[in-house]
Formats: structure tokens, sequence, C-alpha cells
């Protein structure tokens, strides 16, 4: 069965899924086929991969006949995002019949008001509702997916739960905290409104009031920057707070391993969220927004790690300090969450369930959805709004 994943590049959040997929073995024969280069802005980031050393990978750019083989012929094609001159060859694809999958986080982010424009109603159904009939699933990356669609009628019944995934093998152990040591939090993300990182400043401010013995790290750079710095220095809390600065994903990665408790606080403008399931992966006890698209999927308030509502600041600072004081606990979410990655939302599950979806697709024509975990139904969830301030808005990256 030969399977290929089309979009704009290959970027670190992709790479574990797609060599999961090459390690599948047996009938696999996957692809990926990239349609642009990297942005500098996202190299300079630290998202860059070796092309050169993989061996699935193809650049649309450089070899268009073969690309465009892959793409019309596969077995199965997954499309990411697309743009440009692709387009009419994914519409060509689509259209044939032959089994595919759309892979999209929101299309109405900024307020589901926005889907009563003609212009985009025109758009949506070129784009998606002509397809409804056909063999084209939606691949759901983030909780608030299935509902955007559900307003505009499209993918009737094959709505599916998608996300980004990490290696398992990449797992380190959950370590004990003993009563004498010192909480580690962290917080890592671009340094930009929708992502707020003022509350993990509040909380910090809180806790060090209660007088709760921790560490607060902050990763990260942008637009808000200096602004965090000087609020750090006014709050007096440069005793117990460290603004990192900006690292590549594999000094995240260490920094997750070596955290206790790992915040999360965007609002509902951030599609995923793939520091969520990487967190986890690492055994953080996670304290992560709802309104952000990979939180719902991944985590069960108090069973595996923590969730506030509405962005509400309050909650959120409650919550970290009641797990700060109860180490037993963080411990046990952080186990807790470790696990759910290992046994269910990590890049060689979701392989495995998406080969067999297809393989069941060819067999009988009626495959199963998953019962839960990635490829399972991606019920209609109530979405966030368009619903505090044209800031946060503007600050839409």
């Amino acid at each position: 069965m030969q399977i290929t994943f089309v979009s704009n590049y290959i970027n670190h959040h992709q790479l574990p899924f797609c060599r999961a997929m090459c390690q599948m073995g047996g009938d696999v024969d996957f692809h990926f086929v990239q349609t642009m280069p990297m942005e500098e802005k996202r190299v300079n980031m630290g998202w860059a991969v070796d092309e050169k050393a993989l061996d699935f990978l193809v650049l649309y750019y450089e070899d268009r006949e073969r690309a465009e083989k892959l793409i019309l012929d596969s077995d199965v094609v997954l499309f990411g995002w697309t743009e440009g001159e692709i387009s009419h060859l994914e519409e060509k694809r689509l259209s044939s019949g032959r089994l595919s999958f759309r892979v999209s986080e929101r299309i109405y982010r900024e307020g589901q008001w926005k889907f009563i424009s003609p212009k985009g109603l025109i758009n949506k159904y070129h784009e998606h509702f002509v397809y409804r009939n056909k063999p084209v699933y939606l691949l759901c990356t983030g909780a608030y997916v299935a509902s955007d669609f559900e307003l505009i009628k499209s993918y009737p019944g094959k709505k599916l739960k998608w996300g980004y995934f990490p290696d398992v093998e990449c797992a380190s152990k959950v370590k004990e905290i003993t009563e004498e040591d010192s909480i580690k939090i962290l917080w890592a993300g671009r340094l930009i409104n929708l992502k707020h990182p003022e509350y993990a400043l509040e909380l910090a401010r809180s806790l060090k009031a209660k007088g709760i013995n921790f560490n607060l790290d902050i990763i990260g750079d942008g637009p808000m920057k200096k602004e965090l710095e000087d609020k750090v220095t006014a709050l007096g809390l440069t005793d117990c707070v460290t603004l990192l600065g900006g690292k590549k994903p594999a000094e995240v990665h260490e920094a997750m391993a070596g955290a206790d408790i790992f915040l999360f606080t965007s609002n509902y403008l951030e599609g995923w969220g793939a520091v969520v399931n990487e967190a986890m992966q690492c055994g953080c006890a996670v304290v992560a927004s709802l309104e952000a698209g990979a939180v719902p999927f991944l985590i069960e308030d108090g069973v595996n790690g923590l969730t506030y509502k509405d962005g509400d600041l309050e909650e959120f600072k409650k919550k970290v300090a009641d797990l700060a004081a109860d180490k037993a606990k963080v411990t046990r979410l952080g186990r807790a969450a470790q696990e759910t990655i290992n046994n269910k939302w990590n890049a060689k599950n979701a392989a495995s369930e998406l080969i067999r979806f297809c393989k069941e697709y060819y067999e009988n024509g009626n495959p199963s959805p998953s019962l839960e975990g990635p490829m399972s139904i991606a019920r209609v969830i109530k979405a966030p709004g368009f619903s505090r301030t044209l800031k946060e808005k503007n600050h839409l990256e």
C-alpha cells in the first residue's frame, strides 16, 4: 500500500509520525511530498530537519514529475497545509474517488461567526463541501476542528481525531519528588499574547506569596520578552524566575525532562499546541488551558493532568498552587500523562491505526474508527469563541 503525505514542508513536529510510517514494514510504502522550502523564520527557530537524510522525502519543486505521480496514483494521500500551484493536483486527487484525507486545524479559530461570510462560504464549498460524498476523511488536529466543519456540513460521519505525535522511545522516567525538593515549573513557547506567558509570572507571584518552594523557567523569544523581563524585576521574582530565551527543540525537550510541572496557557487562537504532548511524554504534570485544541484530546482533568476553562487566571493559579503543595499528586499525574502518550497518543500508534483504517477501507469499504486516540471519532465540541480582546486576535500566528 502506497501512502503519501503532502504538505508545505516537513518539520520536527511531523517527523516522528513519518518515521513511524516508514518503520511499519510489510507492504507499506510511505512518502512525504514537500511543496515549498521552509521559511527562514522557522529555520531560525530550529524547525528545520536534515532533508538529505530522509529517503522518504520528495521535494515537489525539485522532482515535480515524481511528486505528481505520488499525489495522483498513491493508494492513500494525506493533505496537510497546501496552497498555490499544488492546489489543482489536490483537487484532482480528492475528486478521483480514491481514498484521501484532509489534515486540518481549526478554520474558524477567531470566531465561528465568520462562517456566515458569503465569500468564505463559497470558498469552503469548493474546498470541502464538494467532497462530502467522496472517500475523503477529515483528520481533526484539535478538539474543536469538528465543530468548525460541522457548521459547513462537510465530511459527515468522516471526522476523526488526529494531532502531532512524539516518539515513544524518547520518554524519560518520571522521578520521585521528595518533600525537600523545590518544585521545578516550566513554561515554553513564543512570547506572544495568544500564549499568555504573563500568566506564568502572575502564578509565580502568587506561589511566592504563599511560601511555596519553587523555581520557574520560561523558554521562548518574541515581542513580549522585554515586557516580561521588566515584570520579573518589578514583581521581585528574580530569585525564583529565569527567562532562558529561545531554545532548539532538543533543548526544550531536555528542559521538560527535568521539570515537574509544565504550564500551558494559550488561548483559543492556539490550534493544537505540540508542547502539551511533548511535556506529557516527559512525565510532567501539565496544567493547561482547555481553549487550545490539543488539551481536550489529551488531558482528562485530575487523571493525567489539570485543565482550566475560559482563560480563567484565578482558576489557573489555584490549580497550580494546590498541585505544587501536593508532590505525590505531581508524580502521579506525571506518570499518568506519560502513559497516555506511551500507550495511545504517539507516532507509532497513530501510524498503526491509520494503516489499519486504510486496509479495512480497501478490504470492505467500511473502515472502523479506533475506539480511542488517533483515528477515533472526533465528536463535535462547542468551540471557544472570539471572546476577549482584539489585541489577542491581532497576535494570531
